[in-house]
């Protein structure tokens, strides 16, 4: 039995079959762009998403040498909160998709808060808000005219031609209307802005079966059977199912994610409460920070320096040297984000000397990515009241680094995992729809399936992992500096 897994990203969307086993048998990536219409403003074109989508199903079932009838189910992960509207009867969008990054909204943000309603411009909210206002579409969105949806609502409809209108509590959880102790839509918040519930899709367990592809689309009937957004659905990937587990996903962010199980957690430190996921009736609450830069930091070593031909090239040039020979770095290219959460903050590289080569630079950077994830994954433990995990998982793209990876587990001082496959999001979508169908029967056939892809253990003794992080920390005031006024 095999399960497709789409993970529509908000720079590119990637198909992925899994078989029972887990193993990766196909799988296919498109970019997606996105357009830039004002400053603050990020747009994508809903219809060549679900293009895009349609091209890399085909290629990974291609790729698997399978046809749609082999496959045993569907699941949609997805960038979480970025707000679609489309019209019912004939599935055209309204407007162009308002990415969860748009921040066109801010002031409106602002208003809201001063009234008591909690919500924050990344969230789905006040999109919603501004787009239904645009041509006069509020009425036609109470009518039942118009339909309200995150990507993978959206990806659902197209699907199943109309049929399934419907997210999970993971995705809810992002949009700023969801109630996190009821568990549905926050009646006050949608009479606080005014958003007809006519609109709104139906929330549905991140495990289950709530729909099945049209045949003239897809070509068979296929089972929708798992949905989650993108970092729910990596935590699930990283089996962090137990109160207390820890994953980080290494994407152009590092993004934490704590299991809080039955409660969510509020947080001193700049992160937030999330649903992780619903499953029998049951909700698992987490705690999610945010270290800034991390793969983009890499990204600016090839792309913006030139040191590195390829991020593949990374670790080997960094472990080529046995040490940064002094030279230090806080890659806050684009602000500091947990703890400290001042967007201004800026990247500063020091210790620089005449000795100084490009693989000291390159191991400064990686080691610096490493230090932020710490000073950022102890404050969210802190907040939550729980001790660091005996193994930390990670998943993303710079968690195929093993140079990092080791750097990481030095770090910490505990040992670091990754899957078999770092496209943990994927994996963990596929395991909500295969369990939504009985590929898996349950959370101990999803362990015993799960594949692990190495253990880093730490190889620095306690004093000299203090010693060298009470150093590093040092140099997050020069990057705090950064967020300060500038001369004109």
């Amino acid at each position: 039995m095999h399960v497709l897994a789409i993970d529509e990203g908000t720079t590119g969307v990637r198909a992925m079959i899994f078989d029972q086993q887990s193993v990766l048998v196909g799988s296919a990536y498109e970019e997606i762009s996105a357009a830039y219409p004002r400053s603050g403003w990020m747009e994508q074109d809903p219809l060549h998403i679900w293009e895009a989508t349609q091209r890399v199903v085909g290629d990974a079932l291609r790729a698997a040498r399978l046809q749609p009838s082999d496959l045993a189910a569907i699941g949609i992960a997805n960038q979480r909160a970025t707000t679609l509207v489309w019209e019912r009867k004939s599935g055209l969008p309204v407007y162009p998709a308002i990415v969860w990054q748009d921040t066109r909204t801010m002031e409106r943000v602002n208003e809201l808060l001063n009234q008591g309603v909690f919500t924050n411009a990344l969230a789905s909210a006040t999109k919603l808000e501004w787009i239904l206002h645009q041509r006069d579409h509020m009425a036609r969105a109470a009518g039942g005219e118009l339909c309200f949806g995150t990507i993978d609502t959206w990806l659902a409809w197209q699907l199943s031609a109309g049929r399934v209108h419907a997210t999970d509590h993971s995705n809810a959880s992002c949009t700023g209307l969801y109630d996190f102790l009821n568990g549905g839509w926050d009646a006050a918040v949608l009479s606080a802005i005014g958003i007809p519930d006519q609109v709104l899709p139906a929330i549905t367990p991140s495990s289950a079966r709530c729909g099945e592809t049209d045949t003239r689309i897809f070509g068979a009937a296929v089972p929708l059977a798992g949905r989650a957004g993108d970092q729910q659905a990596a935590m699930f990937g990283e089996l962090g199912v137990g109160v207390g587990a820890v994953k980080i996903t290494f994407g152009t962010s590092a993004m934490i994610d704590v299991n809080t199980g039955d409660f969510p957690v509020l947080s001193q430190h700049g992160a937030y409460p999330t649903i992780l996921w619903g499953l029998a009736g049951q909700r698992c609450y987490g705690l999610e920070g945010t270290v800034m830069t991390a793969g983009a930091a890499v990204q600016w070593l090839r792309d913006g320096l030139g040191l590195i031909a390829s991020a593949a090239e990374c670790g080997p040039l960094a472990a080529s040297v046995p040490d940064s020979g002094g030279v230090w770095a806080v890659p806050a290219f684009q602000g500091l984000g947990s703890p400290h959460m001042e967007p201004g903050g800026r990247a500063v590289i020091g210790g620089i000397s005449r000795g100084t080569t490009r693989a000291h630079i390159v191991r400064a950077v990686l080691e610096g990515i490493a230090y932020r994830t710490r000073e950022a994954l102890d404050a969210l433990l802190n907040d939550a009241q729980t001790e660091p995990p005996e193994r930390l998982r990670v998943d993303g793209g710079v968690a195929a680094n093993d140079v990092f990876l080791q750097y990481l587990a030095d770090v910490l001082g505990s040992p670091v995992e990754r899957p078999e496959t770092v496209q943990a999001t994927a994996l963990g979508v596929a395991y909500f729809a295969g369990m939504g169908v009985g590929v898996w029967k349950g959370i101990d056939d999803v362990r015993h399936a799960w594949r692990s892809g190495g253990v880093f253990t730490p190889r620095l003794d306690a004093d000299q992992r203090e010693a060298s992080y009470q150093a590093w920390r040092q140099a997050i005031g020069a990057a705090r500096l950064g967020a300060g006024p500038r001369p004109a």
